[in-house]
C-alpha cells in the first residue's frame, strides 16, 4: 500500500482553468455544466469538456477548501487498498477569480448492477478491511502517551470531516481510547445543550466504562467512515464504488454498523462479507455504540429531532 503522508500525488491548482489544462492538455475548457443534486454540503456538477470528456466537480466556498483536501486524502487511501472501486481523483484547488474551491473526479457512468452485486460488494469491502493499513498511522506516540506498546494503531494522517463536522483523528495505540477521545467525547461536548443532568450521567457512565461495551480489535482496518447507501454508487462496471469517505484506521465493525443505521443493506451483502471477514461475538452491542457516534453527529448537524434516537441507544445499554 502506498503511503499518503503528503499530497504529492494529488495536484492542487490555483484555478479550474489551470486544472483542466494540466490534466487534459491544450486549451481544454468547459463546454457544458450540469447541476447534480443529492448532497447537502457541497454543490456538484457534471462538466462536459471541449475534448469530449466528462468529469465530476464538487465546489464550495474558498474558505472550505479543507473539505476537499481531506476528502482527497481519504479517496486516495481507499484507492490504495486496491480492493474496491473508488473514482479517480483528478485534482483539487481554489479558483479565487470565480470564488470557489473545487474537487475534480472521474465521471461515474452508472450501469446496471451485475447479478451478484451485493455479494461482490460484501467480499470487496471485507478485503479492504483486511488490507495492511499501518502506513496511515506509522509513527510512534509521544513519550508519556504510549499505549498498546507505544505504537500508533488508530487514527489517520490528519483530522477530516464527518459531514461538515470536524472528525478528530489523533493517533492512538488503543482503539477504546481513540473511540472515546476522538469519536464520542467531541460529539457529546458539542451536543451538551440538548442534555439534562440525567442524560449527562448516562453519557458519563458510558465513557467511564467504555471498555465494557467495545473491545480492542484483532487488527486495525482502513475504514470508509460514513458508509451509508448514499455513499455507494453502481459504477460503469456494474459493481459498487465508494464515494464521500470520512476515512481513518479503526475497527471495521464501525463501517458495518453504519450500513445498518439508516436501513440495512441486503442480507446477501452481510453473508458474503462474513465469509471473508467474520465478526466476533458481541457485535450487536458494539454496533449500538458505533451507531451512537453518527446519531450524535446528526443531533449536532440537524437538531433535536435526533435526541430520541440517542436516548434510545443509551436506554438499551
Amino acid at each position: 500500500m502506498a503511503e499518503i503522508n503528503d499530497l504529492a500525488a494529488v495536484a492542487a491548482y490555483s484555478s479550474l482553468v489551470d486544472a483542466l489544462r494540466a490534466v487534459f492538455g491544450g486549451e481544454t475548457k468547459v463546454t457544458e455544466q450540469k447541476r447534480v443534486y443529492g448532497g447537502d454540503i457541497n454543490d456538484a456538477y457534471e462538466l462536459h469538456l471541449s475534448g469530449g470528456q466528462r468529469i465530476f466537480m464538487k465546489t464550495n466556498q474558498i474558505n472550505n477548501y479543507r473539505f476537499f483536501e481531506t476528502e482527497a486524502r481519504g479517496l486516495e487511501a481507499l484507492r490504495s487498498a486496491c480492493a474496491i472501486g473508488v473514482p479517480q481523483l483528478l485534482g483539487i484547488g481554489t479558483d479565487r477569480q470565480r470564488g470557489f474551491s473545487f474537487l475534480l473526479l472521474e465521471y461515474m457512468e452508472s450501469a446496471s448492477p451485475i447479478k451478484d452485486y451485493w455479494e461482490v460488494f460484501g467480499q470487496q469491502l471485507a478485503q479492504m478491511h483486511r488490507v495492511d493499513c499501518m502506513d496511515f498511522v506509522r509513527t510512534h506516540l509521544p513519550e508519556g502517551k504510549a499505549s498498546a506498546g507505544g505504537e500508533a494503531r488508530y487514527g489517520f494522517v490528519e483530522d477530516n470531516y464527518i459531514g461538515s463536522t470536524v472528525q478528530k483523528n489523533t493517533l492512538k495505540g488503543s482503539w477504546i481510547e481513540f473511540y472515546r477521545d476522538c469519536r464520542l467525547l467531541p460529539q457529546i461536548k458539542m451536543a451538551d445543550r440538548y442534555f439534562d443532568s440525567g442524560f449527562r450521567k448516562k453519557l458519563d457512565r458510558l465513557l467511564s466504562h467504555l471498555d465494557s461495551y467495545i473491545r480492542e480489535p484483532e487488527f486495525p482496518s482502513l475504514i470508509h467512515g460514513d458508509l451509508w447507501g448514499g455513499n455507494v454508487l453502481c459504477g460503469n462496471d456494474g459493481r459498487a464504488w465508494l464515494i464521500d469517505p470520512a476515512a481513518y484506521v479503526g475497527d471495521f465493525e464501525t463501517d458495518l454498523a453504519m450500513t445498518e443505521l439508516f436501513g440495512r443493506f441486503p442480507q446477501t451483502f452481510y453473508e458474503a462479507y462474513h465469509e471473508v471477514n467474520p465478526v466476533e461475538s458481541g457485535y450487536r452491542q458494539r454496533k449500538k455504540i458505533y451507531q451512537l457516534y453518527h446519531l450524535l453527529n446528526h443531533l449536532n448537524l440537524f437538531g433535536r429531532s435526533y435526541l430520541g434516537s440517542v436516548a434510545a441507544v443509551l436506554e438499551e445499554l
